[in-house]
């Protein structure tokens, strides 16, 4: 295989990259993303070069766990890090980590965090720079905002720092962001009301996938890919996010999401802007922006005829047999929440007018996969026939699969000529594999996310427009559901890919679902 020449950007852009110092201070520290996946990236940070030394850590949650909880983390560092145990970081890393019990409605907690944070500013030396992360149950986002604002933390204490660095607040807000366009307005607005726009992180972790930035860079560093990526080539994209995994024990949380909200308004929605957006004046967060808010904007009004919704039933994923959603902890055995839903969409501009996107995500489907399929036009003429006119089935479509997880890569099929003395066609496959390439990385995806906010730049986030634009295309079709109950709930099995009707609605327009 040749080798693929790399060069590592960390010692090149460090300097520039590196945030001022902060305290990052995480709301809902006790749940399971802290320990897996937020101080795991902060830490790969670390190891990177690429936070600043005066950098403090402080969990916020209801537990008194003042005792327990740094060690907790490190625990969580070398589990879910890939790190080593006698790290020569890790245990200074470690000790940036403090705790700070409150009940996130408690006027008085706001206030001792104040005082806890201006203690931290005058021992470490980290200038009044704050990143509020809120990683807690959606409930409790607007109360965590207003006591913010209340106590006087949403804006710098003071424009600068006494060592004439300028100061400044920042928040990320997790998803989901809203349950419908009217909840995300309102929404907005008491977080408006508090924080301005810049200082607002909206994240959603599927964009800090490498993956998934590598798709701008694949169309707009590369000449051959750009010029045909419209309409008179391209004749159907796809976009499959699949889980084999079913709820997990999230019964209440599931059944107020289901497969719409959870994956298709957010993540499938992103992947989908990035496919077909133009090319952007610049990478700066603005521009990125504002041509994905396009995209959502010429997506054309969704028929609830052309959308699919399933709900898995007892099966087998990978030889072990699984229960049904509706036998789910937790969950209502007549449950009308869907599991898996499929939509069929056409964005109303000069580069798509006419070509269909199929999206699709669900649980306990045959595996684990998120990939996006562009697949391109037939040749106008099929000159490779005997005298008989056989001989072309070997021609397929070009296909471009880009996978996001697992296996993260590129493949490009293309016909090639089978040895012989015959004209006869056979699909090959170029494959691109970011671990052969680059070898294999222990980075959740977080680490740049966490970064771009210390930073400030917001290009891999949620602005208001986009959130309400997906909202938008993705609340009337949650209404018309709701007026017309499905009567054969559960529909799939588990370990399959679906229900029927997701076949039969691209059997209809003449295609059907790439195999993964």
């Amino acid at each position: 295989m040749p080798s693929i020449q790399t060069k590592s950007a960390a010692a090149a852009t460090q300097a520039e990259r590196t945030p001022d110092p902060c305290v990052v201070v995480i709301f809902g520290a006790s749940g399971d993303l802290t320990k897996r996946k937020l101080l795991p990236a902060l830490y790969h940070l670390e190891q990177a070069g690429l936070l600043p030394e005066k950098i403090s850590v402080v969990g916020v949650a209801r537990r008194p766990l003042e005792k327990t909880f740094a060690p907790d983390m490190k625990e969580g560092i070398i589990a879910g890090g890939g790190v080593e145990e006698s790290d020569p970081k890790l245990d200074p890393f470690v000790a940036k980590i403090q705790y700070h019990a409150m009940n996130f409605d408690d006027a008085s907690g706001y206030e001792a965090l104040k005082t806890k944070l201006a203690q931290i500013d005058k021992d470490n030396g980290t200038c009044g720079n704050r990143l509020f992360y809120l990683a807690t149950a959606p409930e409790y986002f607007s109360d965590i905002i207003k006591y913010l604002g209340e106590h006087g933390m949403a804006k710098p204490a003071n424009a600068t720092a006494p060592d004439g660095c300028k100061t400044w607040v920042r928040t990320i807000i997790e998803k989901p962001f809203g349950h419908d366009l009217e909840s995300a307005r309102a929404l907005n607005d008491e977080v408006n009301k508090v924080f301005e726009e810049d200082q607002i992180f909206r994240i959603d972790h599927y964009l800090g996938k490498e993956t998934v930035q590598n798709i701008l860079v694949f169309r707009f560093a590369n000449g051959i890919f750009e010029n045909v990526w419209n309409r008179n080539y391209i004749d159907h994209v796809e976009i499959t996010a699949a889980e084999s995994i079913g709820i997990e024990g999230r019964g209440p949380f599931y059944e107020t999401a289901g497969a719409l909200r959870d994956v298709v308004q957010n993540h499938v929605m992103e992947l989908l802007s990035f496919v077909a957006m133009e090319p952007p004046v610049s990478f700066e967060a603005s521009s990125v922006r504002a041509e994905k808010v396009k995209v959502w904007k010429a997506i054309t009004p969704i028929h609830p005829a052309d959308t699919v919704r399933g709900q898995y039933g007892p099966g087998a994923v990978d030889g072990k047999p699984v229960v049904g959603y509706r036998q789910e902890d937790r969950v209502h055995p007549r449950s009308q929440t869907e599991t898996y839903a499929a939509v069929r969409l056409e964005i109303e501009n000069w580069r798509w007018a006419g070509v269909p996107f199929y999206i699709r995500a669900g649980k306990r489907l045959s595996k684990r996969v998120t990939e996006i399929t562009i697949q391109f036009k037939q040749p106008p003429l099929l000159l490779f026939k005997d005298h008989e006119g056989k001989g072309a089935e070997g021609i397929k479509p070009n296909v471009i699969s880009m996978r996001i997880q697992p296996d993260e890569g590129i493949a490009l099929r293309f016909g090639a000529k089978v040895p012989g003395p015959n004209m006869n066609i056979s699909p090959v496959t170029m494959d691109f594999s970011y671990a052969e390439a680059f070898g294999k990385s222990s980075a959740n995806g977080y680490e740049r996310l966490l970064l771009d906010a210390m930073l400030g730049d917001g290009t891999l986030f949620a602005h208001r427009d986009g959130v309400e634009a997906t909202w938008a295309l993705i609340t009337p079709i949650l209404e018309a559901w709701a007026k017309d109950p499905i009567k054969d709930l559960p529909n799939y099995a588990a370990g399959t890919w679906g229900p029927p009707a997701a076949d039969a609605m691209l059997k209809s327009d003449g295609r059907k679902w790439r195999k993964l």
